[in-house]
């Protein structure tokens, strides 16, 4: 119980996240919701038992509730924005990452929802198990640690590569061009949005974005170079005193580089040489060099301050946004299209009842036709009639079938990652969810709607945010047009060190040129003929042999014409998004009043489908009390069947419309995921932990699984004689 107590207070703020504002709004991943999974790992008992008992309440289904599935493990949750640390492991940093393999198997809740070889599936399974098993959802999630990379590489000082946040849609079946339904975001396949340098939002191209001053690597850089060389030189000069010349050098240099956020850069340079050679002239052998440089250099007009050289890092920063609303969006699509996938999937399984029941009727309406006509109460031709009416509604029961086979199939796909089971291959899907078309539809006023529209579709975000990355490579670019003044400043020292050449003579009143004199020599050997290392180190920082100095350094470029280009490009593409998302906040608003109208036009379409097949069936009825007295035929009794059939046949069809009309507002308005009750944390991680509840459905009565006749039931067989 304290377990339990305590997941239910940490659980609420993980999970209680967004995505679809910028950062300080968006669902991101924190240590706690580490936590929160370890809890909920060592908890899983009671966990299970807990959703075995919400599971009644939250699933519009009759069918015995199965118990629970395991959730399966978390995926995507790492940020890998964040460097890997070099402490206590300093060479992870230099060591690839492994990145797991997707995960082909799917989520235990489909096995869940199978008995005796059927999936009962309610419109709220059908939407968790798209959440955790379908691909078009895998493929758009990777997209976000896509942008935490991009951003690692932003905060090195490299230029971002950009991130593919377009919308996914190659389930069949699922959009525009699929194998069923209509509605759908667009066509299939994966497109190119805001990210990086040559691209943008909603069909906008920015070609200028990234470009500016030259940003120097802010992660410091050491480098080293080791060398021996052993050089022999044979003398031409009359002056040598050595036909060949020895001479073996040791380098050891040492150097380091590291940009800062602000325009500055700072280098540092550490050199050491060991040199012997037989040449008697040399004064030194071995002789010891070291010498060392700092040199600091700042920009002062073009690539001065922050914003020219962490342009890359805030463009990052708002590309990672960007990939949480389009992820928002992708969610969005694909719980739209299994919607309305689920509705076609329901008015192929009504479509089978109602031929069904018309071919038993019209069954019965032969063998009735059969019998009148032997007893001489009906014309032989209307024995004929009636094995015709019987042979078209055997061939629009096996049309009937077929397409819910299709159906099926597209929602097997849709809703696994694989389908290379038998079992599930060959498993019939009953759905469990009718229509229910509510008494009144909601008071809410147009405008409201449209407000909400305008605050919630994940299009508008993203271009609010290009407008942001627009709007920084703007202020980049004109930074760029300044000339380049750069002021500097170094110091550093020198040392010698070794021993007196043997060779050299100390200076004597007859010595000639060739001598040493300790008064003329360098500052360290004039009272020692030998100095160490730490002798020439030393005079690096006792100002023996110091080296300093400032300056600035000017370039203008005469004419500046590229710099011109660039800077007039760059506004003129900031103004064009700014045109283009006054246009699709336009756009949105017509969508949203269109598919205001379409739910009232389908509402009135229902409610006439209905009178339809309530006139229909009392005709029916009424025409089967005149048939028992002889005051009509059986001809208009078909006709009376074929009439009510085709009207109930609409009423499903109107029904369906009707409820992918309340998707497409409830898309139009960007409240799809909020009314259907679906945690973006869940989608993110592909683990659904709170079913979702999709409004406007009801329990199907029928879906008991004693009780289920067959799916697919074999067409009648031909009457004798008929062709």
């Amino acid at each position: 119980m304290l377990l339990s107590r305590l997941i239910s207070m940490i659980r609420p703020r993980v999970v209680r996240l967004r995505m679809f504002w910028p950062r300080r709004f968006r669902f991101r991943v924190r240590p706690g919701l580490y936590l929160a999974s370890a809890l909920l790992s060592a908890a899983s008992p009671i966990s299970s038992l807990a959703q075995q008992a919400a599971t009644p309440q939250s699933s519009p289904s009759t069918v015995p509730a199965a118990p629970q599935p395991a959730q399966p493990q978390a995926v995507h949750l790492k940020d890998y924005s964040v460097p890997r640390a070099a402490f206590p492991r300093v060479l992870q940093p230099y060591t690839p990452q492994e990145i797991a393999k997707p995960n082909l198997g799917n989520s235990p809740r489909i096995d869940s929802l199978m008995r005796n070889g059927k999936i009962y599936l309610s419109i709220d399974d059908a939407v968790a198990l798209a959440l955790e098993n379908n691909l078009d959802l895998d493929i758009a999630r990777y997209n976000l640690n896509i942008a935490d990379a991009d951003l690692l590489r932003a905060k090195s000082g490299a230029n971002i590569l950009g991130v593919n946040t377009g919308i996914v849609q190659n389930t069949p079946g699922g959009g525009v061009g699929g194998l069923g339904g209509t509605v759908g975001s667009g066509t299939g396949g994966t497109t190119v949005a805001a990210g990086g340098a040559g691209t943008g939002t909603n069909g906008l191209v920015s070609s200028t974005l990234g470009i500016g001053a030259p940003i120097t690597s802010f992660d410091p850089a050491l480098t080293a170079i080791m060398q021996l060389d052993k050089n022999e030189t044979e003398s031409v000069s009359v002056f040598s005193p050595v036909p060949v010349v020895a001479q073996n050098t040791y380098t050891s240099n040492f150097g380091y580089a590291q940009g800062f956020e602000w325009g500055g850069a700072l280098t540092g340079t550490f050199n050491n040489t060991h040199l012997t050679t037989n040449n008697p002239t040399s004064l030194l052998t071995p002789q010891l060099g070291s010498s060392f440089q700092f040199r600091f250099t700042q920009n002062l007009l073009q690539g001065f301050g922050f914003l020219p050289n962490t342009r890359f890092i805030r463009i990052a920063k708002n590309n990672r946004e960007i990939s949480d609303v389009a992820f928002r969006l992708q969610i969005i699509t694909t719980v739209d299209q299994i919607e309305n996938m689920y509705w076609d999937l329901v008015f192929a399984y009504e479509n089978v009842r109602v031929q069904q029941e018309s071919l038993t009727y019209a069954q019965k309406a032969l063998e009735d036709s059969r019998r009148q006509s032997q007893v001489g109460t009906a014309p032989p031709i209307q024995v004929v009639s009636s094995q015709s009416t019987v042979a078209t509604d055997q061939q629009n029961l096996i049309v009937a079938q077929n397409n819910l086979q299709l159906q099926a199939l597209l929602m097997k796909n849709a809703l696994s990652r694989s389908i290379e089971d038998p079992v599930l291959a060959e498993a019939d899907v009953i759905p469990t969810s009718i229509m229910l078309v509510p008494q009144e539809e909601p008071a809410t006023p147009i405008q409201d709607m449209i407000n909400d529209a305008l605050h919630h579709r994940a299009e508008l975000v993203e271009s609010r945010i290009d407008l942001q990355s627009r709007d920084i490579n703007t202020k980049a670019v004109r930074n760029a047009m300044l000339p380049t003044l750069q002021a500097f400043a170094y110091y550093g020292g020198s040392g010698v060190g070794g021993d007196v050449n043997p060779a050299v003579p100390a200076c004597s009143p007859t010595s000639g040129t060739f001598c040493l004199n300790s008064a003329k020599a360098p500052p360290p050997f004039r009272t020692t003929n030998s100095v160490g290392y730490g002798g020439t180190l030393n005079q690096l920082v006792n100002s023996t042999a110091p080296d300093k100095g400032v300056g600035l350094a000017l370039n203008i470029p005469l004419r500046n014409r590229l710099a011109q280009s660039n800077q007039v490009r760059a506004e003129l593409e900031y103004r064009q998004a700014q045109v283009r998302q006054l246009q699709l906040e336009n756009q949105v608003r017509i969508e949203v009043r269109n598919a205001q109208f379409d739910v009232r036009q389908n509402r009135v379409a229902v409610q006439a489908a209905q009178s339809a097949v309530d006139l229909a069936r009392q005709t029916l009825d009424a025409d089967q009390q005149k048939l028992k007295v002889g005051l009509t035929t059986q001809t208009a009794i078909l006709q009376d069947a074929a009439t009510l059939t085709t009207g109930e046949s609409n009423l499903v069809s109107a029904k369906a419309a009707y409820e992918k009309s309340r998707i497409e507002l409830d898309r139009a308005t960007g409240l799809l995921l909020d009314h259907a009750g679906i945690d973006v944390a869940d989608a993110t991680r592909g683990q659904v932990t709170h079913l979702p509840s999709v409004p406007y459905v009801a329990p199907r009565t029928d879906a008991d699984p004693a009780t289920q006749p067959s799916t697919y039931p074999p067409p009648a067989t031909a009457p004798p004689g008929n062709m």
